[in-house]
């Protein structure tokens, strides 16, 4: 069977930055496959376009730009925020937000961000709601573990907006990070309390 649209996809991969004798940032194992409904807008979209046609035991190499993967740096998505909007009960919320800490956040429209809390005043937090792959050359290299037809309930779960499929956490998805940087270079977000903020542990 061949990966295409509403197939279910697993694969393992060793990801690099820039190509492959670059560093390597994640992996994908057997043990842990990342697993996926092709053609359900999930993964980055070059990602997913490289991989249409193949089958189970193929290996695959994909070099992503910046620019395929999460973006060039965006200056205006590093902002200044008040620092009250991160107080709970008249303190400042030293425990979760802290210089190299990643804060969950959400903008006024109610997309979900995370922040990189780069500095902390007596009166602003500076926050980088850039993707932390901004700016990076991605390189891939893996194989297909498994391409099946997807089941009514794993479809339906996409309908209902369950999941993203993410078995590793892997960084082959899109929804991570800021995609959208309107709510950000207005600095008008808020904290969302203590929970995670992406659902795709990336």
């Amino acid at each position: 069977m061949k990966i295409g649209k509403n197939k279910m996809v697993s694969l393992t991969y060793d990801l690099h930055y820039d190509d492959a004798e670059g560093e390597l940032i994640e992996q994908a194992t057997s043990e842990k496959p990342l697993s996926f409904v092709f053609g359900a807008g999930l993964m980055l979209p070059k990602f997913e376009s490289s991989l249409e046609g193949f089958e189970v035991g193929n290996p695959f190499e994909i070099s992503l730009q910046d620019v395929d993967a999460y973006g060039e740096l965006d200056e205006n998505a590093i902002v200044d925020l008040p620092k009250h909007l991160f107080f709970i009960d008249g303190e400042f919320d030293e425990e979760i937000v802290s210089v190299g800490a990643t804060v969950p956040m959400m903008s006024t429209s109610g997309q979900r961000l995370n922040g990189l809390v780069l500095e902390i005043t007596d009166d602003i937090v500076k926050m980088d709601f850039n993707h932390p792959l901004a700016g990076e050359n991605l390189f891939f290299k893996g194989q297909i573990t498994e391409v099946r037809e997807a089941t009514d309930d794993e479809l339906a779960a996409l309908v209902s907006g369950g999941g993203c499929g993410c078995g590793s956490g892997g960084c082959g998805s899109g929804d991570c990070g800021c995609d959208d940087e309107e709510g950000c270079a207005e600095g008008a977000c808020s904290t969302e309390g203590k929970q995670g903020g992406c659902g795709c542990g990336c």
